[in-house]
């Protein structure tokens, strides 16, 4: 968990990588349905590390591309 990540900035961060409308992602949906491949995955990672999330791992977020539970995991907030 973390605490300067929102649940907000996980989804508008989401959103700005696969190039759509925060609107269009509902929590459920898969991500890569979206758009959203590994390389974009990892930019991620390395974005959301940098706002301190230092022991997230590609993995965490590759085995469920759900933002609810990207959410969750990044800010133990439900998306």
């Amino acid at each position: 968990m973390n605490q300067t990540l929102s649940a907000e900035r996980v989804l508008a961060d989401v959103a700005e990588l696969i190039g759509c409308d925060p609107a269009e992602i509902a929590p459920d949906d898969n991500l890569a349905d979206h758009g959203l491949d590994s390389v974009r995955t990892m930019v991620l990672v390395e974005r959301w590390r940098a706002a301190g999330a230092e022991a997230l791992e590609y993995a965490d977020l590759a085995e469920q591309p759900e933002l609810a539970h990207w959410t969750e995991l990044l800010t133990g907030e439900a998306a």
